[in-house]
């Protein structure tokens, strides 16, 4: 009687949590499927911009940055200054200069970014080769609904922060519920058996029971690295967890700029840039920030370079502090320095949209998203399958 009353409890809190945020799971669970392939696609239809065609470039040298920033600037006109450069190991590609402007007070997407605007530039020539607005782009659209519901990214993740939280309870308690009395039930649970089934209800029901056991360890590592981005709590339970126990993140603020601003020049970002390369030859980009004031300016202890080691993953990355007046190199931090902790970390988002392993992760992210989204829609047919049996009873 009282594992029947447990389970009775569990099922009334898996019907009226899932109700209630069944909605907003689903919505979630599409943008996500509809973001997997973001890059692919972007990359394809920006493909003249991406690759400048300029001819024997192992024989020519790319402009200075300052020189490639002013004629961007003359191109774009924007009263606001460029933020940072993407800049590509392979000189076959274009740097990418972006504008990028954040009020943290603006309560939607469109108010919080003031300006995204990124600019595609042959390195040899200064030709701009494409000009993006990344405000209006669909896939940046979508991202925003998926992370925010394009509300304020301060509080707005909590508005799918906290179904996402009640979606991990659902999984575990939807387990709870399909776990199987005995080794009858149990053959029922694993597969479809179809054969004798003509009601539209049993196959539904089938659906989202089976569907949902296979599914969950993996949505479970979804919904948790999604929640990285929600809620502070979680970032320490990733990083302790695979640290070892460690509540300390490295911290290299202390490594502090300490040559004069006299000595920066019109050079000092292009000696910062040709030593990335020689330390990470083998590397897919770098990005560097022009170091001017933003709407959303805080104090930097240092002059940090991310370098992104491969093209379809993030979570192999260095990091380099520079000396940003002297273009001094002061300290390296790679890949293989990091703890796991660090490691984790860095891999929460290409494990979350599926990129962490290629092309092939990814296909089953997409396909993870859609049963995820099939989820809430295949329980309220089941709710109002039964809802509209009992009333149907009353009538009679």
């Amino acid at each position: 009687m009282k594992k029947n009353g447990f389970k009775k409890a569990i099922g009334k809190l898996h019907l009226w949590l899932g109700l209630s945020t069944g909605l907003i799971v689903f919505i979630i669970s599409i943008t996500g499927a509809i973001y997997v392939f973001q890059e692919e696609i972007t990359n394809s239809i920006r493909k003249e911009a991406i690759f400048h065609n300029e001819q024997n470039i192992a024989s020519k040298t790319p402009l200075s940055l300052k020189v490639l920033e002013k004629k961007v600037d003359a191109f774009t006109k924007e009263k606001y200054p460029i933020h940072w450069v993407t800049v590509p190991i392979d000189k076959s590609r274009s740097y990418i200069f972006y504008y990028y402007e954040h009020n943290p007070e603006g309560w939607n997407f469109y108010k919080e970014y003031v300006i995204y605007k990124s600019v595609y530039v042959n390195p040899f020539t200064g030709e701009i080769k494409g000009v993006y607005d990344e405000t209006t782009d669909f896939f940046n659209i979508i991202k925003s609904i998926h992370f925010s519901f394009m509300l304020n990214t301060e509080w707005g993740t909590y508005v799918c922060g906290i179904p996402t939280l009640i979606f991990l309870f659902m999984l575990i308690s939807g387990i709870i519920l399909w776990w199987p009395k005995n080794k009858k039930a149990r053959k029922q649970r694993f597969s479809f058996d179809w054969k004798k089934v003509k009601s539209w209800k049993r196959k539904n029901y089938d659906i989202h029971n089976i569907l949902g056991f296979y599914a969950s360890s993996l949505a479970f590592v979804s919904a948790f690295t999604g929640l990285f981005y929600a809620f502070y709590f979680i970032q320490v339970i990733l990083y302790v967890v695979f640290s070892g126990g460690s509540t300390t993140y490295p911290d290299f603020s202390h490594i502090k700029t300490k040559a004069p601003i006299e000595m920066r020049n019109e050079h000092t970002l292009d000696k910062i840039g040709k030593k990335v390369e020689e330390l990470y030859p083998d590397a897919f980009q770098y990005s560097l920030d022009f170091g001017y004031e933003h709407i959303d300016d805080h104090e930097h202890p240092n002059y940090d370079v991310f370098v992104k080691q491969l093209s379809y993953s993030y979570h192999v990355n260095h990091s380099l502090i520079f000396d940003e007046n002297s273009a001094e190199l002061l300290h390296v931090h790679s890949h293989d320095d990091k703890n796991l902790g660090e490691k984790a970390v860095a891999a929460n988002y290409d494990i979350h949209v599926g990129s962490i392993f290629g092309i092939w992760s990814k296909v089953i992210a997409l396909l993870l998203s859609l049963v995820c989204a099939s989820l809430p829609v295949t329980g309220f047919m089941i709710w109002y399958g039964r809802r509209n049996k009992k009333s149907t009873k009353n009538s009679d």
